[in-house]
């Protein structure tokens, strides 16, 4: 779809930093290791969603049904976005969770194929920066509920992916689909790592495909 002129996304002239994105289940580490990016890389860190949704999500996941969910969810990636797109032209941007994490938790909650998701989400694509690399955080379902135990900002969303039936499993097989059709994919085992190994990984990795 070739979108009208008044939607189309801001034009930033000049280099762009590079775009890395953070992507996994709740609780598996990706803020503190978005923190430890962030300050390695020098780069603008974001959190999809960003503010002002951050703020709304809790009474649009309690009050709206799936679909306008899902418009709400699409708005706030639509936004981060923009603050990715302006972050770039400043240099490198960590975004912890983005477009993957929208498209793989909306369908695990509302129990809908991923394909089905994305392809909602397809005619506003030209309007999403596009990641450089996505690094896809997994660790087992043992080290999983013992850092959730730890997690000190627990949410409902937080609880319900280990207290409703079959969320956690369809939430990790969706992002295994998501990651298998996603070229800036990198997947990343999480297990008996800390957040400076992961950190020590991926800026070895990013520097090796910058040479």
């Amino acid at each position: 779809m070739s979108l009208p002129r008044a939607y189309l996304p801001i034009e930033v002239e000049g280099p762009r930093g590079s775009l890395v994105v953070l992507e996994g289940v709740s609780g598996i580490g990706k803020s503190t290791l978005a923190e430890a990016l962030t300050q390695r890389l020098r780069a603008t860190g974001l959190h999809t969603l960003p503010l002002p949704h951050s703020g709304w999500s809790s009474a649009v996941n309690s009050r709206l049904r799936s679909l306008p969910q899902f418009a709400f969810y699409l708005s706030g990636v639509l936004h981060a976005s923009d603050s990715i797109r302006l972050g770039r032209s400043l240099g490198p941007v960590v975004a912890d969770r983005y477009v993957s994490s929208v498209i793989a938790c909306h369908a695990a909650v509302h129990e809908v194929e991923v394909e089905a998701v994305t392809e909602l989400l397809a005619p506003f694509r030209p309007y999403l920066e596009i990641p450089t690399h996505t690094f896809y955080l997994h660790c087992s379902e043992s080290a999983l509920r013992q850092r959730m135990e730890g997690k000190q900002d627990m949410k409902r969303d937080d609880t319900d992916l280990v207290a409703v039936p079959g969320r956690l499993a369809r939430l990790l097989a969706n992002f295994e689909k998501v990651a298998a059709s996603d070229s800036s994919a990198v997947l990343v085992d999480t297990d008996n790592r800390t957040p400076d190994d992961l950190a020590d990984w991926i800026s070895a990795h990013l520097e090796a495909q910058d040479a």
